[in-house]
């Protein structure tokens, strides 16, 4: 269940547009959220009272423009490091659900340009729906889960199933990419329905009644996703996102992954439509 939302709100980009589509889910519509606006610190006491000011009138106009329900609603207007203070209010109110906006930046270009959503990316513990700031925010009325073995995947698949149980018309799309499978030229791939990873999926997803479509595609498996998310032209794309990292380095960000040699980092990256990184059950 997803009953208490963090929206950093920058000002910028399409977060509460993200919130505004998310609310019409029945799944979403009784969550409590907190909107929360981060004041970077200034050399100037001047230029920092500017700054409340203006942090105050962007959670004003969240406010006004996201129209929630007042004893549901809750803004925090707080300074000091955005990345470091959107993991500490999501830990303060125990928050289900993070919606950051992001730029997209790729690789190496998003620890030097400091980028915030990477950071809480790698940090968080919670899942968080990620908005880049050049792509086009919809209704909710297809949802695309990248499918494996893991723990992760099946949290994955259950939280899909939450969101888009209640859809009118609304569509699951089932993948699974199978990097070891190489077709050749005119080669035809095996019935997705047969797929033993996906099968357990779909066998839920009939359970429920859900509209659904499976797709097993073969080649490197961020590429394929991404490819597939535009080709079925989805609204969400949910996928796994397990912590690798040792519990001693728990505060420090995963250099691999980093360096963008995860999966669920390179769709971060070039999917096209908002994506929803859920994090181990674990």
């Amino acid at each position: 269940m997803i009953e208490k939302i963090l929206l950093a709100d920058s000002g910028t980009g399409h977060t509460e547009e993200m919130l505004k589509v998310l609310m019409d889910i029945p799944l979403i519509q009784r969550a409590k959220v907190t909107i929360l606006h981060v004041v970077s610190p200034q050399i100037t006491s001047e230029s920092m009272t500017e700054k409340w000011e203006e942090g105050g009138r962007i959670l004003a106009n969240a406010l006004q423009t996201l129209n929630l329900d007042p004893s549901h609603t809750n803004t925090v207007l707080r300074a000091g490091d955005p990345k470091d203070i959107v993991c500490r209010v999501a830990e303060e109110i125990d928050a289900d659900l993070i919606i950051m906006g992001s730029r997209g930046l790729k690789r190496i270009q998003s620890i030097l340009e400091n980028s915030v959503s990477q950071y809480v990316f790698q940090l968080a513990s919670r899942p968080m729906l990620l908005v880049k700031d050049d792509i086009y925010v919809k209704k909710i009325n297809r949802i695309m889960v990248a499918l494996d073995k893991s723990e992760t995947s099946a949290a994955c698949l259950k939280t899909a199933i939450g969101l888009i149980r209640d859809t009118k018309n609304g569509q699951l799309i089932l993948v699974h990419t199978n990097p070891d499978l190489k077709l050749k030229p005119g080669e035809i791939a095996a019935n997705p329905n047969e797929d033993p990873v996906l099968q357990p999926a779909i066998a839920e997803v009939k359970k429920m009644g859900i509209n659904y479509k499976c797709i097993a595609p073969d080649g490197k498996p961020g590429e394929r996703i991404c490819q597939v998310a535009e080709e079925m032209a989805v609204d969400l794309l949910v996928l796994g996102s397990p912590d690798r990292r040792p519990s001693i380095a728990k505060g420090l960000p995963d250099l691999d992954r980093l360096l963008g040699q995860s999966l669920s980092d390179y769709v971060r990256v070039y999917a096209n439509c908002p994506v929803l990184l859920v994090r181990s059950p674990g």
